[in-house]
């Protein structure tokens, strides 16, 4: 520890290889697992005690939403298909609608696991399931329309015109993100491991307010005695835990490691892998643990964009939770409610390095000290409603 902040250890002579190789994995495993893994909807069938409440809509009603999915209507696309701007008819309300490509990477099983995870998770930090489409073929998602679209989107590659998002808005959006994870992991049970944390699924509401998306991977997690559940290997390179991606043994601290590197990218503007830039650089998580062994180097991190703007302490301590997150033993980092009380302080902070103020970073700054132990869930949990209006498992 130095200047009251945790610095991580250095890179493991191997890790860089683990590293590589976890990546290949999830490349071979990604249309196999398709295939094979063990879907959500028998588990959550048997355990709600509510109807589903998506709509359902056929697939003109959305195909006249989006004007034909217009390609001036469209939002986003990747592997798994396009995201278009629509507007309903029947309620005059602006959605995005997700097409899946029918022969893409997201089959039957997994939309069929989205529609579950948010019709039945509801949580402010979670995007919001209006309805979807199964109609002969056709496969489309339709979500509550969020205007300053994804993380990814205000990070890289900016625009000459594109806002820049300064300090404090970052620790916001990191905060929200977290707290998304932390109502999968404690408050769901059994929990739910989201496997699939990137800038690119975390939306952004009015205000800069953060909500995940996109829980076509998500896993129910282990339950009783179990400590993890065995699956294939799926996710984004750069992003995916490295003992999960060598053993396909999944927790939900597979989850801390992602959010371990969405915050890394959120502190220096670096793209989880980078190949544009030198080999020893393009893997955000190589490129970073030296810099975290010496305090000296830590601005060095910070994005160029913020131009010195940010409190040195609060970067200290930014990355002093990130560290922890990316640790190499899944025992080592923190439990996400952990994250959540360092960032959501982190966020309310003024950014004025003239009077920053001293934080106790309460399990973060000591790696010797394996984090506190899970909540004990007694209580059998049910579907309900909590009287702020958010679903919770309890």
């Amino acid at each position: 520890m130095r200047g009251g902040c945790f610095l991580c250890g250095g890179l493991k002579a191997d890790e860089e290889d683990m590293i590589q190789a976890g990546g290949d994995k999830i490349k071979s495993n990604r249309m196999s697992d398709f295939k094979s893994h063990t879907s959500l909807a028998e588990e959550f069938s048997s355990s709600r005690s509510r109807p589903i409440a998506a709509q359902i809509f056929t697939f003109r009603e959305l195909a006249a939403a989006t004007k034909n999915f217009r390609t001036d209507f469209l939002l986003g696309e990747g592997g798994f298909g396009r995201v278009y701007k629509g507007k309903l008819e029947s309620c005059n309300q602006i959605v995005a609608i997700k097409q899946l490509n029918r022969n893409g990477f997201q089959g039957n099983r997994e939309f069929l696991v989205e529609v579950l995870m948010l019709s039945l998770l509801h949580h402010s930090n979670l995007v919001n399931l209006i309805g979807y489409c199964a109609d002969g073929d056709q496969r489309l998602l339709v979500y509550e329309y969020m205007p300053l679209r994804s993380l990814e989107d205000h990070l890289f590659d900016l625009s000459p015109s594109r806002k820049r998002l300064d300090w404090n808005t970052r620790m916001k959006i990191a905060a929200g993100a977290a707290k998304g994870l932390e109502y999968l992991h404690d408050h769901a049970t059994p929990p739910v491991i989201y496997r699939d944390l990137k800038c690119s699924n975390i939306l952004l509401d009015e205000g800069y307010h953060p909500k995940l998306s996109d829980f076509g991977l998500a896993k129910l997690g282990p339950v009783g005695d179990n400590t993890h559940v065995s699956t294939r290997v799926m996710g984004t390179y750069g992003y995916c835990a490295p003992e999960y991606a060598m053993t396909g043994q999944l927790t939900i601290k597979s989850d801390v490691y992602s959010f371990g590197v969405v915050l890394l990218e959120l502190i220096t503007g670096r793209r989880a892998i980078d190949t544009s830039r030198p080999a020893r650089e393009q893997n955000l998580v190589v490129w970073a643990r030296p810099l975290l062994k010496e305090r000296r180097q830590l601005s060095q991190m910070v994005d160029p964009v913020l131009q010195g703007q940010y409190p040195s302490r609060g970067l200290c301590q930014a990355l002093a939770v990130a560290a922890m997150c990316v640790q190499e033993q899944p025992t080592m980092r923190p439990l996400i409610a952990d994250v959540v009380t360092a960032l959501s302080f982190l966020a309310l902070q003024p950014n004025n390095p003239e009077n920053e103020q001293k934080y106790n970073m309460s399990g973060f700054t000591d790696t010797n000290t394996p984090p506190r132990a899970r909540m004990d869930r007694k209580k059998k949990p049910s579907w309900g409603s909590e009287s702020d209006g958010s679903n919770v498992l309890r």
